[in-house]
């Protein structure tokens, strides 16, 4: 999974990159097919917004399902975990859908003969 980092009036802490990694790198435990992920930052300069004043957006590309995921906090790493969470919820129900639940299991089989 490649991650593309793009930011819009912002200067990104170095750790920043390190723990977005991570936590998406995480999202594979899933299976679901993901190629790319693309993270867009974005700081607003009016005082106004306050506690939504760091916006972050998560889109993937590629072979797998097109996913969208936004998050506003008052800081990158507050806005990135709510994001995160919302695309994490999305994979999760593909995840869900691809199960097999008509499959017998172990014990039905030696109960059934």
């Amino acid at each position: 999974m490649q991650i593309v980092f793009h930011s819009r009036n912002a200067d990104l802490a170095e750790d920043f990159r390190g723990i977005a990694k991570d936590k998406l790198e995480s999202l594979l435990r899933f299976g679901v097919k993901l190629d790319e992920i693309k993270v867009e930052i974005k700081h607003e300069a009016n005082p106004h917004h306050g506690k939504s004043s760091h916006s972050v957006v998560l889109t993937t590309h590629g072979s797998g399902p097109f996913m969208r995921a936004d998050g506003e906090g008052f800081n990158d790493l507050a806005a990135f975990d709510k994001a995160v969470e919302a695309i994490e919820l999305q994979i999760r129900k593909l995840h869900e859908r691809d199960k097999d639940y008509a499959r017998e299991t172990l014990r039905e089989k030696t109960v059934n003969e």
